[in-house]
């Protein structure tokens, strides 16, 4: 008591300081046999420490496969390398099934839809959106046929720029988001149509966005950041306005709404709607339909859009590829036809291309955040359930034990010594396990598809002095930076 009531104001300040100090210390102490990690600042933990997947490489060196990180009070475990990474995600299939909340999208999704939902709700909004994809991939209106059709309004955009300089960005990003628009609002837009053209460039903005320092910043501290300006106001606006599009593509199909005549996506989940008014837990609702769709329209535009905006640039940089594959194209396809998904057995040398494409494309290099949904032992290391965990993609496309030139663009990776097609385990650009990007099949369609029909048709060039780098922009994505190109006509 006697040294209380000597202290003086800072002497108070200093002894609330330490108090404050040695409660973070207790609350954040690791558990035991915990994954190592870099010293964690008081308070804010290592929130000086880059999310990127470089700084993520340097780490993993410095304290192995398995580390962690704390951002503000939160732990993160981050798993990197082909061995480790297929560990968590094949062999561990129910350990990182959950999805941790994500404050930045949280605010939007509210733990509906498909992406960030999990037990029940996630289960049926999954099995319904892959069945009922797979029923549009089939019969008369097949996804292939949407595709095919696409890639000629494509290549007639191209045409119109008379080999002409122009940016091929949000062109290409309107024809594969056609796609799942067919799928979903059963239309394609015009790539001229305004507000089609709006929506694309509030996305991209969005992704490129959410990577940011001071977005990921938000994450570690939302109570405090939420009332600040900030990139994470534009991503989270940026969301609303993209909901509010959808809202009146899907009241509309509410008015038109036919139930013995389903015409797409959204028509089949009104009539599961109906069905499942017993079962609410399932979430079959109208904001779940909102998100839902939001989900496949993102999974469905942006991945697939900027592999092959790589696919161009890659393309620019070896022309001595690009004949191979155009040489390839010619003697299976001819020019009198469009190259179709049959013809892919038969021309190997260009399926290497496009997956080495997706490789060094490195297009989600972080994956996509998960959460330990039991506790669970990985690599020797003790992770508690609750504890968010990151895969890095980037890890196993480049990972040095597994690629014979991991930096290299290099199509011979993906083939046999007799030049033909081979399969890659390591090859995981759409994740694994339960949580695999949904809408693989149809991105492999698309690339194939678009690519080929592209190659055949023109012969992309540099504008001269322009040539495109290959250093991308991390935002959630990694894309490439704005560039210009030729379309020379073949």
């Amino acid at each position: 008591t006697m040294i209380f009531e000597s202290m003086d104001f800072t002497g108070w300040l200093l002894f609330g300081f330490l108090l404050l100090l040695l409660s973070d210390v207790v609350r954040n102490w690791n558990p035991r046999n915990f994954p190592p990690g870099p010293w964690a600042w008081p308070f804010v933990g290592n929130i000086f420490t880059g999310l990127d997947f470089k700084t993520m490489e340097k780490l993993a060196q410095q304290y192995g496969p398995v580390f962690s990180l704390r951002r503000g009070s939160e732990r993160m475990v981050f798993i990197s390398g082909y061995k480790m990474v297929r560990e968590a995600l094949v062999n561990q299939l129910d350990s990182f099934v959950d999805r941790p909340i994500v404050p930045l999208f949280h605010t939007v999704y509210n733990g509906l839809g498909i992406a960030l939902s999990n037990g029940y709700l996630w289960k049926k909004q999954r099995k319904f959106a892959n069945a009922h994809l797979r029923y549009f991939g089939e019969g008369q209106k097949s996804l292939e046929k949407y595709v095919e059709v696409e890639s000629n309004f494509l290549c007639e955009a191209f045409k119109e720029e008379q080999g002409r300089p122009f940016n091929p960005h949000f062109t290409v990003t309107g024809a594969v988001s056609n796609i799942i628009s067919s799928v979903v609002f059963g239309h394609r837009f015009e790539y001229s149509d305004s507000s089609f053209r709006k929506i694309l460039e509030l996305d991209n903005e969005a992704i490129m966005l959410a990577g940011s320092p001071l977005t990921q910043l938000y994450d570690a501290f939302p109570g405090l950041l939420n009332y600040l300006p900030g990139p994470h106001q534009t991503v989270q606006n940026n969301y609303r306005k993209i909901l509010t599009f959808l809202k009146k593509e899907i009241e509309k199909h509410q008015e038109e709404w036919n139930p013995d005549d389903p015409r797409d996506y959204i028509d089949v989940y009104l009539a599961e709607m109906t069905k499942k008014k017993e079962d609410p837990q399932a979430g079959f609702n109208i904001d779940c339909l909102f998100l839902c769709t939001l989900d496949l329209i993102e999974a469905g535009t942006e991945s697939s859009s900027t592999t092959l905006r790589w696919g161009l640039i890659f393309m620019m940089h070896y022309p001595e590829i690009q004949e191979r594959v155009q040489a390839e194209i010619d003697s299976v396809v001819g020019q009198s036809r469009q190259p179709t998904m049959a013809d892919r057995p038969s021309m190997p040398y260009s399926d290497a291309v496009i997956h080495e494409i997706q490789r060094v494309g490195n297009i989600v290099p972080m994956g996509f955040p998960k959460m330990a949904s039991k506790d669970t032992t990985l690599g020797g290391y003790f992770i508690p359930k609750g504890t968010a965990t990151t895969t890095i993609l980037a890890s196993v496309l480049f990972d040095k034990n597994e690629w014979a030139t991991p930096h290299t663009f290099n199509p011979e990776h993906f083939l046999d010594s007799e030049g033909q097609f081979r399969k890659r385990d390591c090859f995981l650009p759409f994740s694994a396990g339960k949580r695999m990007c949904l809408g693989e099949p149809l991105a492999k369609m698309e690339l194939f598809i678009f690519f080929t029909s592209l190659l055949q048709r023109f012969t992309f060039c540099p504008v001269p002095g322009e040539m495109p780098s290959l250093e991308g922009v991390l935002g959630f994505t990694y894309s490439p930076k704005e560039f210009r190109m030729l379309a020379v006509p073949r």
